[in-house]
């Protein structure tokens, strides 16, 4: 019996900076991953076009997985669907094969919303396993999204700064 997993998820950040999380290798890096696995940033290729691809590996304890991507549908800021094969998955019997559909909506108020789909999975121990190590890379994308919130905002507080001090020197001279 196969099965699909769907995940929706609300982030307290703009749309733009939610997808761009999933198209930046940098950042992908910093969150894509259970909790105590990781993906290294040189392992990461991506492509984000129709027929473009995402590649990684992801790694953990006793663990090697390499993911490969072939996007089908790509809407820049609000689309990332394709199909996905996946190795080295624990309790899986050889390679995954499933597709992945990402949308990024708008919520108003700097907060977007994800609505993830992906399978189909062979068992329901695999789409489980998936849906957990969702859950916890979303976490960790939490994490980085509120750090790359807070950094803009420093960006843009120094740069009102800086306009209100060529302002007042305008005014002296």
């Amino acid at each position: 019996m196969s099965q699909h997993i769907e995940i929706t998820r609300v982030f307290h950040a703009p749309r733009e900076l939610v997808y761009r999380a999933f198209t930046d290798p940098g950042q992908l890096a910093q969150w894509l991953g259970p909790e105590g696995c990781s993906v290294p940033r040189e392992s990461i290729e991506i492509d984000a076009r129709p027929g473009g691809h995402l590649r990684f590996v992801m790694t953990g304890p006793g663990m090697r997985s390499p993911a490969s991507l072939v996007f089908t549908e790509v809407v820049e800021n609000e689309l990332l669907a394709g199909q996905m094969e996946v190795s080295g998955v624990p309790g899986a019997a050889g390679p995954l094969r499933m597709r992945l559909r990402l949308e990024f909506h708008d919520q108003g108020n700097g907060k977007s919303r994800l609505e993830l789909r992906q399978g189909p999975f062979a068992t329901g121990q695999v789409g489980a396993g998936a849906r957990s190590g969702w859950d916890s890379s979303f976490t960790k994308l939490d994490a980085l999204l509120l750090a790359r919130q807070r950094q803009l905002s420093e960006v843009i507080n120094e740069q009102q700064r800086c306009r209100e001090s060529d302002r007042a020197q305008d005014h002296v001279a």
